[in-house]
């Protein structure tokens, strides 16, 4: 199948939304996750809840250490969702050229995403743990990317792999019931307006924020006693941690953390930390989807305007590339700032042609 430049532009889209809500929520994210991580001994635990790890920061200096891990889980967290993005997309039309159908189910859309996040979790898996790594280390204390790798075997990369892998059903239920949202509200959309446009329709920020945050609350839930689990099994050793050496190897399998969790906190505790999960994964996803269809339309544009005049460049196979940051830069500079670099390209690519027309 060749090259398809909608998955691309969606792919991209997805990726640019995914690295800025990332960097968005990223201190909310540092506190919850040290607060998930930590499992009580003897009854004892050091945070009460997530605003206990934010005045530990600020008590002790270390407010910057808030955003430690941050470089690795954005290059993480672009990687992850352009590759999920654009297996989605790839692999619903091959689905739907395959079948023959005009439209695509809800369990064969559940399906599909759950292939292309698995997917995503196995070649991702490294800079996952890596960052949950640095992320959930003593404040001051984190160290680089490739130093915290290199501290273990390599197999301890892979750190989490299978409830990973297992968890591939959350973002799965998300993006399946905001895409049925999505379809449904944009027919609505297209029958009042009667318009045919030469680029994608895009739902507006705040219905996309609206059904981001709904159709990811239902699936947290759900899958909340494995997302602690999972922050269990990657996170650092804390320097004052009390348990033995076997007892936190035995914590390094989803079995042993759930024994752990069991047995020290009791039921409650695979649901320790819930309310800022929920927090932070509803913002994070509500965020990506608003700025993904914010953007959407102007990296189909950019993108149809690049391979347009992509003969102008050598052929040295660096053109998609150089595409592909080109976009992503531009788009950046777009949503923060509200700066229409397309729209200064297409004058620059296109200039005014009146004298000529004149003159002919």
């Amino acid at each position: 199948m060749a090259f398809n430049m909608e998955s691309l532009a969606e792919a991209t889209s997805g990726a640019i939304g995914s690295l800025l809500s990332t960097t968005i929520l990223y201190p909310l994210d540092t506190c919850k996750s040290k607060y998930q991580a930590e499992l009580q001994v003897h009854g004892q635990s050091k945070y009460r809840n997530t605003l206990d790890v934010l005045l530990e920061a600020i008590s002790s200096r270390q407010v910057i250490s808030l955003y430690q891990g941050l470089g690795t889980k954005n290059v993480q967290s672009f990687v992850s969702s352009f590759i999920y993005f654009y297996g989605y997309d790839f692999f619903k039309k091959l689905y739907l050229k395959i079948s023959g159908f005009k439209s695509i189910g809800t369990r064969a859309n559940l399906i599909i995403a759950v292939v292309a996040g698995a997917f995503t979790v196995i070649i991702t898996q490294p800079l996952d743990t890596a960052s949950s790594r640095m992320q959930t280390s003593d404040f001051g204390k984190s160290k680089g990317f490739w130093k915290t790798l290199s501290e273990g075997t390599w197999s301890e990369a892979f750190d989490g792999l299978g409830i990973s892998i297992i968890l591939t059903s959350n973002p799965a239920i998300q993006y399946t019931a905001f895409d049925q949202f999505k379809q449904r509200m944009l027919k609505k959309k297209m029958k009042s307006n009667r318009e045919v446009e030469s680029s994608p329709e895009s739902l507006s920020a705040f219905s996309a924020f609206v059904l981001g945050a709904v159709s990811k609350c239902f699936a947290t839930c759900i899958t909340y006693p494995l997302i602690r689990c999972k922050v269990m099994i990657q996170a650092a050793e804390s320097e004052g941690n009390a348990e033995d050496e076997a007892e936190l190897k035995a914590r390094k399998t989803i079995c042993g953390s759930l024994h752990a969790i069991w047995k020290k906190e009791g039921l409650m505790g695979f649901f320790k930390g819930l309310q800022p999960q929920i927090l932070k994964t509803v913002l994070s996803s509500a965020l990506l989807l608003m700025i993904k269809e914010k953007i959407s339309k102007t990296t189909w544009v950019l993108l149809l305007a690049l391979i347009r005049d992509a003969s102008k460049f050598d052929k040295g196979g660096v053109e998609l590339p150089l595409a592909l940051f080109g976009m992503a830069g531009m788009n950046l500079l777009n949503a923060f700032l509200g700066i229409d670099l397309f729209k200064a390209y297409r004058r620059e690519m296109n200039p005014p042609r009146t004298h000529q027309n004149h003159r002919d």
